[in-house]
């Protein structure tokens, strides 16, 4: 896509969301009780809203500027409030396709997918809105990638999962499944029945450790821990499990493993092949059992300290919750092992996790060690993609083993092939596989006709009135996201609840909406300063011109957009109405409703 806009880029959600959705006009929509805009404002740049409503990472959040204040507001799950209502999950399950029904004519090309995971589906969704001819090609059994094999069923349900898929393939993409590639057929087949293919293999291989003892019975790979749990195969890890790693995959194996025997009870959702075990089952055939008692007693090893754990806090809370323990500043020495079987781990202390100019550098201090008993070790320490499948005559592979693209897109070595998420770059969120899948799917459409990715062009439109006077959302605690309280958390039920209609309209009213912006008539400005006075915030201030870069003699009138609070104080003060409100309907922004 095309640079942001200024106004674009000055609404920090907008700008920090991989797929550009304006949480800004959603959540103020939600605040004002219109909420079916505020679904629309939500699916339209985003396939999988409902998905993104339970799991996204949320960069949104991060970026929030009510974050300055006190806390972000809590915008995934306010956009689960209104996916509830109007999503793939509700009873008004097509009401997502005012905003994503086909929009041009059938077109003759044929465009390949390898990958039916969030990169793959999000760029199908796309190009069979354009018209093209779409096939995914998918190695397991079922469509959803790591959404459906990594993320656990307490966090994503899987019926609601298989509605935003099955709203995808409905718009006409042909799916195959069981098929893959290097396997079941090779890459220069599905190069020559296609006019372009997208690669988008996900990270299915997880990373081991050169540790002592690596090779015994009870030694697992998350990620293949993950997907052998959400296909409800049984696996035999003991009472006590030490996972390694401090990311939210070590936080999703150590709080699978507390629920082990509710996935197992449900039993294998398909069969695992034996020629599919490299990417499947790899270290878990010999700890795969028919019968096994749950976890009591799980602990997490990371290098980090608790601050510097790359996991989300939220999932590091809803470990806490669980009763899983933590040991920071460790690393692991050893895994300790007795007639082929793991009993324990040895760790060292860690002195430092980055250098000076923080890089991951990890340093050790072998002379401080402590062994932690355990019956089972869990490697969640970084995840793989299978470019061998790719064979000779595939894209370019760089040195850190992902496909080589080009320096403007998500191009790759070889004429009409795309490559994106994990693919391309590692392992990666899942709203940065959708914005890949999007992006793939606009350049192959721009090649294919020339035309540019559509652009909504935006306009100021001035308000009649703002008014936030006699409000108090600058000063209301962030509503906390319900979950089910730990004696009830039994089963594979979804932790997360969701908000009621009034903690959803609490919540929401506590936005700054920063998508409005203070309009200054230049003409009509006396410089009376009432402005500056009356902020509460002190972030207007009159300035000698020079120090912008600007006439010698002149005065110039600044505002701090990063800290202003959208209360309206200075617009009601000024004796002249130089002052105005204007709200910027740009990227993002479906054509209905008030915000048109």
């Amino acid at each position: 896509m095309e640079p942001l806009h200024f106004y674009d880029e000055n609404i920090p959600c907008l700008a920090a969301c991989p797929v550009h959705t304006n949480a800004g006009a959603y959540v103020a929509a939600i605040a004002d009780g219109d909420d079916l805009t505020a679904y629309l404002t939500a699916r339209l740049p985003n396939p999988f809203a409902s998905v993104c409503g339970r799991v996204c990472a949320a960069p949104c959040e991060d970026a929030c500027r009510r974050g300055e204040i006190d806390q972000p507001i809590a915008i995934r799950a306010l956009k689960r409030f209104v996916t509830e209502k109007y999503g793939v999950e509700s009873s008004a399950n097509e009401t997502w396709k005012q905003v994503a029904a086909p929009t041009g004519p059938k077109r003759s090309q044929s465009i390949g997918v390898i990958g039916g995971g969030p990169a793959g589906m999000a760029c199908a969704h796309d190009l069979a809105r354009h018209g093209y001819q779409v096939s995914v090609y998918e190695a397991t059994a079922q469509l959803g990638g790591m959404m459906k094999l990594g993320i656990p069923e307490y966090r994503l349900d899987r019926t609601l999962l298989q509605a935003e898929l099955d709203a995808i393939v409905d718009l006409g993409v042909e799916v195959h499944l069981n098929t893959r590639l290097g396997r079941d057929i090779s890459f220069d087949d599905i190069r020559s029945r296609h006019d372009a293919v997208f690669v988008a293999i996900g990270a299915s291989l997880g990373r081991g450790l050169d540790l002592e003892g690596h090779e015994a019975d009870g030694v697992l790979k998350a990620i293949e821990f993950l997907i052998n749990a959400n296909q409800g195969f049984e696996v035999d890890i003991g009472d006590r499990v030490v996972v390694i790693g401090g990311g939210d995959v070590a936080m999703d194996a150590a709080r699978t493993a507390l629920r082990r025997d509710e996935y197992g009870e449900a039993g294998p959702t398909t069969e695992i092949e034996a020629s599919d075990r490299n990417v499947m089952t790899e270290a878990l055939d010999a700890a795969r059992t028919a019968t096994r008692q749950g976890a009591a007693d799980v602990t997490v090893i990371s290098l980090e300290s608790e601050s510097e754990m790359p996991a989300s806090p939220f999932e590091l809370e809803e470990a806490r919750h669980e009763e899983i323990r933590f040991v920071h500043r460790r690393g692991p020495a050893r895994i300790l092992a007795e007639d082929g079987k793991v009993v324990g781990l040895e760790t060292i202390a860690v002195t430092s996790v980055f250098d000076a100019d923080g890089r991951f550098a990890p340093e050790f201090d072998p002379a401080d060690s402590m062994v932690i008993e355990c019956d089972t070790v869990i490697l969640a320490v970084g995840q793989a993609i299978d470019v061998e499948a790719l064979g000779a005559t595939g894209p370019n592979i760089t040195p850190r083993g992902v496909i080589e693209l080009t320096e403007d897109g998500l191009g790759t070595s070889l004429a009409r092939v795309w490559a994106g998420g994990d693919a391309a770059h590692g392992p990666r969120t899942l709203i940065e596989a959708i914005a890949d899948g999007r992006r793939a799917a606009a350049e192959m459409h721009e090649q294919f006709t020339g035309e540019a990715p559509d652009e909504v062009q935006g306009q100021l439109v001035e308000l009649d009135q703002f008014h936030r006077l006699t409000d108090t959302y600058d000063r209301e605690e962030r509503v906390a996201v319900p979950t089910l309280p730990t004696d009830r958390r039994v089963g594979l039920a979804e932790v997360e609840t969701g908000f009621t209609e009034q903690q959803a309209r609490c919540e929401a009213a506590r936005c700054l909406r920063c998508f409005a912006n203070i309009e200054l008539d230049v003409n009509k400005c006396v410089l009376c300063a009432l402005c500056a006075d009356v902020c509460p915030l002190d972030l207007i201030a009159l300035i000698p011109a020079e120090e912008l870069g600007g006439t010698v003699g002149a005065t110039a009138l600044t505002l701090d957009e990063r800290a202003c609070i959208r209360c309206g104080l200075c617009i009601e003060r000024c004796p002249t109405d130089a002052l105005s409100m204007a709200v910027w309907t740009g990227v993002g922004v479906p054509q209905i409703g008030a915000l048109t």
